[in-house]
């Protein structure tokens, strides 16, 4: 049986970008019930077609500040779990703790528009959202890294296993990217759980999530 077609309500000001993404949104699948291009129109529109998946630029008209964001967190809040990915132009760490926050960091994403250049692997990280799952840009990894003293217990290819972990890749996934073995990979999700106190768990998500739990909490320096 074929997949159910994710249906998305899509919030971007930029007319042009706005309709790219519709097209490009269709062409992978997708099926677009609502494309908006301001904050209030997302949380109307949203409220109508019960999309099962929001995609949203975070700073909108009027302000360009954080509209699209705190439309996002507000719709959370209504509608219990909605998946919601946001597309940020820069790191905002600020932005990308309210929105992980918010229904216990499940079924969201945060991803910079510069950064999306794989059309497949944008698809599945909206697709993972969609079913739940937490997809954060490595980008925004790195930044939480540097001020997390405790990291430095990684190695190097742990660093690498771990950006990979918050991106929402599976272990297979992990080693076909990295071109080792998935045994290797299941040993360093180990040795980070391990290394940063976390409890194992098999389940894939919840890794994900105390991991990001982890690098968004103040360390004292070792």
């Amino acid at each position: 049986m074929s997949e159910a077609v994710t249906r998305v309500a899509l919030a971007e000001d930029g007319t042009l970008l706005r309709e790219g993404l519709v097209g490009l949104l269709e062409r992978l699948g997708f099926e677009v019930v609502a494309a908006v291009g301001d904050a209030q129109a997302l949380i109307a529109a949203v409220e109508e077609h019960r999309p099962d998946l929001v995609v949203t630029d975070i700073r909108m008209p009027p302000g360009f500040s954080d509209e699209g964001l705190q439309a996002a967190v507000s719709l959370r809040q209504r509608i219990d779990g909605l998946p919601v990915v946001a597309l940020s132009q820069y790191v905002e760490r600020s932005y990308a703790d309210e929105l992980l926050d918010s229904c216990g960091g499940r079924a969201v994403g945060y991803l910079l528009k510069d950064r999306v250049v794989d059309v497949a692997e944008f698809a599945e990280s909206l697709r993972t959202v969609a079913r739940g799952g937490t997809v954060v840009d490595p980008e925004v990894v790195r930044q939480l890294l540097r001020r997390r003293d405790p990291l430095g217990r990684l190695t190097e290819r742990e660093l690498e296993v771990l950006g990979q972990l918050a991106e929402g890749h599976s272990n297979a996934a992990i080693a076909g990217r990295l071109f080792v073995s998935e045994a290797a990979v299941s040993k360093h999700v180990g040795n980070i759980l391990t290394k940063l106190d976390l409890p194992p768990n098999d389940d894939h998500n919840r890794r994900v999530l105390a991991v990001l739990a982890y690098l968004r909490q103040p360390h004292s320096p070792s």
